[in-house]
């Protein structure tokens, strides 16, 4: 059986709640309560068109994205809490939730932190680049990151001249960009190295000097030839271990991170890859539409990095908060944006998790619900309310409908139905009202549902 194939609900697989918040975590940053629902009418098919084509931007959705990323709102010497403040506020009201999340997996991929950079223009140049090709060609995206001005100051390219070359780009190009380990030799690193000479940047752009470049035949591969840096990209993408790498990292980034994939996953799909051309989207809508994707093997199969943690909470509760003091918690949960830890990434997966973190994600759980501060513009009662919801029972079933798709021992269910029967007996300030004591409630409530240990799941 080809576990490519497309997925069609069956009896013994239906296509219901669960799948679709599934996709939803997947493909996206979770969903509302009516996504999950017109989801569930339209079926799979319709549902992953709607997340692969994106829907209509709000009108103003790239004039205010300009204005924010303008010279007067975030100079070239802004600091990261504001580069990363910029991007979450495109994650927080996009409507191409796949497009960004494809955003954060190259920008994972192509890990360049402001940190050593030091120039907002320089990164979100490097957004840029990414946002073009998140969803097309490999191929131009790899050439495009190879010369990128961010890029070239992180892997230091000013070092590399003709006699002295450096060999950071060279080695991540290979190990970490395109290849992966034991698919190249020390003497290729050198080789491409000396290929990389004479690139710098000046007044924010790549340049090339014929005098620091070494002109010289190189052996790369097995082959030999004067090349130069574009040369070595191509030499790059031609091996047959480059489309298997780059297939591997989305399978364990969409579909499952605790497992190795089997040959016989990762062979088809890398085929594929190479054939269209590099073509990302299409891989991507082969993930998402086969029966593997949806096989119960793969369900919760990913940690949430913070990002998913904390705008999936938004999602859920149709609200949005200030991006910029959002930056700061989720700096402290181990993830800011424009400034991964090393030219290796995040690890992601377990790492995302230990004591202290847990604590941090309780907490902002806590802030986002709360009805003030950070979370005054996400109120999980006004939610409730607005959807004409009064009693106990129903705020429970639509909280875990949301975050959970009522996947969930049964206990659990138990335990914060018993919470609000135990708060509805609690003494209030005199000064409270009813009203007062309700939004209270389901907003404590509304906390434990997000402290289930589910919820950490992808």
């Amino acid at each position: 059986m080809n576990p490519w194939a497309e997925y069609t609900p069956t009896d013994a697989s239906p296509w219901d709640l669960k799948k679709a918040g599934h996709l939803f975590r997947r493909a996206a940053f979770g969903a509302t309560h009516a996504e999950l629902q017109q989801a569930l009418k339209d079926g799979p098919k319709k549902a992953i068109d709607r997340l692969l084509k994106g829907g209509e931007q709000p009108a103003d959705f790239d004039a205010t994205s300009d204005y924010m990323a303008g010279e007067r709102s975030l100079p070239a010497g802004s600091g990261n809490e504001r580069l990363a403040a910029w991007w979450l506020w495109r994650v927080l009201h996009t409507a191409h939730p796949l497009h960004e999340k494809l955003c954060v997996f190259w920008h994972n991929h192509f890990a360049t932190s402001n940190v050593k950079v030091q120039n907002a223009r320089y990164m979100l140049g490097q957004y840029r680049l990414i946002a073009r090709h998140a969803l097309g060609d490999f191929r131009e995206l790899l050439h495009g990151m190879s010369f990128d001005p961010a890029m070239l100051v992180w892997l230091d390219a000013k070092e590399s001249k003709k006699g002295k070359p450096n060999e950071n780009y060279a080695r991540e190009l290979m190990e970490l960009f395109s290849l992966g380990i034991g698919h190249y030799t020390e003497a290729d690193i050198r080789e491409a190295a000396r290929a990389f000479t004479g690139y710098n940047v000046a007044a924010g752009k790549m340049t090339f000097d014929p005098k620091q470049h070494d002109p010289g035949e190189k052996t790369v591969f097995g082959m030999k030839g004067n090349y130069k840096g574009d040369d070595i990209v191509k030499l790059c993408l031609d091996k047959p271990s480059c489309p298997t790498f780059i297939v591997t990292k989305l399978y364990r980034y969409l579909v499952n991170e605790t497992v190795e994939p089997k040959d016989e996953l990762i062979a088809p799909l890398a085929e594929q890859y190479r054939k269209s051309g590099f073509d990302t989207g299409k891989l991507v809508e082969t993930i998402l539409r086969s029966e593997h994707f949806f096989a119960a093997d793969n369900y919760r199969q990913r940690v949430k990095p913070p990002v998913e943690f904390a705008v999936g909470i938004l999602k859920g509760l149709e609200g949005t908060t200030g991006p910029q003091p959002l930056a700061a918690e989720l700096d402290r949960l181990g993830q800011a944006l424009f400034a991964p830890p090393s030219v290796k990434g995040w690890d992601g997966g377990p790492t995302w998790l230990n004591a202290q973190t847990l604590l941090f994600r309780q907490n902002l759980a806590l802030a986002l619900t709360s009805g003030d501060g950070i979370g005054r513009r996400c109120d999980p009662a006004a939610v409730l309310i607005k959807h004409g919801i009064t009693k106990d029972e129903q705020a429970v079933e639509f909280l875990l409908g949301v975050f959970h798709q009522h996947d969930v021992p049964a206990a659990a269910k138990d335990k914060l139905l018993t919470h609000l029967a135990d708060s509805a007996k609690v003494k209030y300030p005199t000064f409270w009202s009813a009203d007062d004591v309700v939004r209270h409630r389901l907003r404590t409530v509304a906390h434990l549902t997000l402290t289930l240990p589910e919820f950490q799941l992808a």
